[in-house]
């Protein structure tokens, strides 16, 4: 039986939840406090020690992630729930963890409640927390899984991504490779904002790490790492003028 608290600063939304789970989990999940507001969640954290949060982003007096860094060891499971899309969507994509958006759905809560199942106490998803909380104050670093797991790799060691069919093959300084079960369109979309370019329908370069561009139809640039990307025609015009500026 799994202890739960849920933690969301209007009732209508913790009933919303309760009634869910007694109608679905009622004989794994025992919710055994609710709470309004970062303070009143804190203190019915450290009074019954729960193995799982259901977590509203958004309370009145801070975040979610501020009630988190008051804890000082984190010892549960985490199930976050959010009503805008916009102010979690890129944090919890760079740290690979889920989320559930207002109004709940019940098969969204299902899957979440399988992931709680098969990685609670975890350390993947100990890892994939300390990288959110980590990126609060900027994206530091992003979780990339991979066929045998997931690896949390500073972004600034990141020399350039290269699509591989529906897969993503990062370059990282000292010459490492990381073959990524995602597109790189997905990459493409979190990274362009973190000094990344894609230069090409298949490549998408760290611009911190260009060493040269060679003159051609489209051209093409020089990494650090010695390896040589084509950079495409109609990308050419803007991808020059984005280096100059950098």
């Amino acid at each position: 039986m799994y202890k739960a608290i849920i933690i969301d600063d209007e009732k209508k939304g913790r009933s919303v939840i309760a009634g869910l789970l007694h109608r679905l989990y009622r004989d794994e999940i025992q919710i055994v406090a609710e709470a309004d507001s970062v303070e009143t969640a804190f203190i019915k954290i450290k009074k019954h020690h729960p193995d799982v949060l259901f977590l509203d982003i958004q309370l009145p007096d801070g975040t979610g992630f501020d009630l988190l860094e008051k804890v000082p060891q984190i010892d549960f499971f985490i199930i976050f729930i959010t009503a805008y899309e916009q102010y979690a969507i890129k944090a919890f994509k760079f740290s690979a963890l889920d989320f559930l958006l207002k109004p709940i759905d019940e098969d969204e809560l299902i899957h979440a409640i399988e992931k709680l199942k098969k990685e609670h106490q975890s350390k993947t998803f100990r890892d994939k927390l300390d990288v959110l909380l980590k990126n609060r104050n900027g994206y530091e670093k992003i979780a990339l899984p991979s066929q045998d797991g997931i690896r949390f790799v500073r972004i600034r060691d990141i020399v350039r991504c290269e699509s591989d069919s529906n897969y993503t093959r990062f370059y990282l300084i000292q010459h490492e490779k990381i073959l990524v079960t995602r597109t790189l369109k997905e990459y493409e979309e979190l990274l362009c904002s973190e000094k990344f370019f894609r230069i090409h329908q298949s490549h998408l370069i760290n611009l911190a790490y260009v060493e040269k561009y060679k003159k051609g139809e489209g051209g093409t640039v020089i990494m650090e790492d010695g390896s040589e990307v084509e950079v495409s025609r109609r990308k050419k015009e803007q991808f020059l003028q984005v280096l100059m500026g950098r």
